[in-house]
């Protein structure tokens, strides 16, 4: 990992070293999509099926799986799924949004009401390796927002068939039958529906470059569905001082650059001490790793950005936004309280972001590529949508009313105005009868 002096950096150069590598939609990417999402919505299951058997090399013995069609999974990994679903729901059941109602003055009551949505659909990656933790970090939510009809789909292994860890995963959370898709095509029959798979109004979970640009059509489309977050590639920034365990640090850059070459690993640190010992250790770790090459591509543009002192730590992490952050100082808690624009932020020496990944509560669908400046990581309220109720008694009107007139008068509109004081015109009537 290349090794730079913050504070030696100008403007421009603090700029480009923190920069994202462009997003690869480009026109060829777009139109290719853009075919598979027209033949879908023309043809339905059997262009999803003619892609199926062209991307994955296998053609499944049918397009829905049940749930219950699963190998047993060994006790440990069994218990471990359990463990998963009842952390994050115990965190993600605690943020559902509540409905409330407010009387914003006597005889009139506004409420708010969240409702959910539906359908929706959920993409689970399958690629180098299936993904059974993203199908707990998709389900668990939609199910706590009360989505009635949720699609799940995966793509098939070489036996056709979708993994038994998320099949087991579906199970356990109710879903009677998975959709055996990937790719553009899942994702096409999904926005806009099929004779088996019903339109969804959202679509969440990550993908590659081909997910992520046939959500993105679809979230702009009007007869499409929208999509959960801007997706990129994984990131990962660690802050740390003289106190972190190189070996540690090391660790938990690399298990960001193993996710894929142009994954983003950046350390700030103010010791280069540390700096150089875990130069060190990513090099020996990085002979151990079975996914060795993939990390060593993503290294290549990773930096270890050196500071004055943890502020200048913290204003590399604000200017960056990554969507994961360690921080691993003396003071972890103070330093954490300082950032605001992050995707989830992992606190002390023995918190890494893999803990997040899997097992601790919070979801592990967060934004990446800067996003995480405006954008948050997903909850309960993604999969709802809010509706305001308001109610107006008579004495309502009469009291609001009056004000609400003039203001619409005050715009020129006359049938707003109207609409009000032609109701308070029938009170005045009814009051002096």
């Amino acid at each position: 990992m290349k090794s730079v002096e913050w504070n030696q950096l100008s403007e421009t150069a603090r700029s480009d070293l923190l920069a994202r590598p462009l997003m690869e939609t480009g026109g060829e990417l777009q139109r290719i999509v853009a075919d598979i999402v027209a033949n879908v919505r023309e043809r339905g299951d059997e262009a999803v099926i003619e892609y199926t058997a062209r991307f994955d090399g296998v053609t499944p013995p049918a397009l829905w799986q049940s749930s219950a069609d699963h190998a047993s999974l060994d006790s440990a990994l069994d218990a471990a799924i359990d463990r998963s679903i009842a952390t994050v729901r115990a965190f993600h059941a605690a943020g559902r949004p509540e409905d409330y109602a407010v009387e914003t003055a006597p005889g009139v009551e506004c409420r708010m009401r969240y409702v959910a949505l539906d359908p929706v659909g959920l993409y689970v990656p399958a690629g180098s390796a299936p993904l059974p933790s993203t199908a707990v970090m998709l389900l668990v939510p939609a199910m706590l927002a009360g989505c009635r009809n949720v699609v799940l789909a995966t793509p098939p292994d070489a036996n056709g068939r979708a993994d038994d860890a998320v099949l087991a995963v579906a199970r356990k959370l109710g879903l009677d039958k998975v959709l055996i898709a990937g790719g553009a095509q899942a994702v096409a029959a999904m926005a806009y529906g099929t004779e088996t798979v019903p339109a969804c109004a959202k679509l969440f979970g990550p993908g590659n470059r081909f997910v992520a640009e046939a959500k993105r059509q679809a979230a702009t489309d009007v007869d499409g569905a929208a999509q959960d977050l801007p997706a990129g590639p994984s990131e990962v920034l660690v802050i740390a001082d003289e106190s972190a365990e190189p070996e540690w640090v090391a660790i938990d850059l690399l298990s960001q650059a193993e996710h894929g070459p142009d994954s983003q690993v950046i350390l700030a640190t103010d010791s280069a001490c540390l700096a150089e010992a875990v130069n060190e250790q990513v090099r020996k770790l990085l002979e151990t790793l079975s996914r060795g090459k993939t990390t060593a591509k993503a290294l290549e543009h990773a930096a270890i950005v050196l500071v004055k002192d943890l502020e200048g730590a913290i204003e590399v992490s604000e200017r960056y936004a990554p969507e994961h952050l360690i921080v691993q100082t003396r003071e972890a808690e103070a330093v954490a309280d300082r950032i605001t624009t992050a995707g989830s932020v992992f606190v002390g020496h023995y918190t890494p972001e893999s803990l997040g990944d899997y097992i601790s509560g919070t979801n592990h669908t967060l934004p990446t590529g800067g996003w995480a400046r405006t954008a948050s990581g997903l909850a309960v309220v993604d999969f709802m949508r809010r509706m305001t109720v308001q109610t107006a008694s008579a004495a309502g009107l009469r009291e609001l009313g009056p004000a609400g007139a003039r203001l619409a008068a005050h715009e020129g509109l006359d049938a707003h105005r109207l609409a009000i004081e032609l109701r308070l015109g029938e009170l005045r009537l009814e009051d002096s009868s």
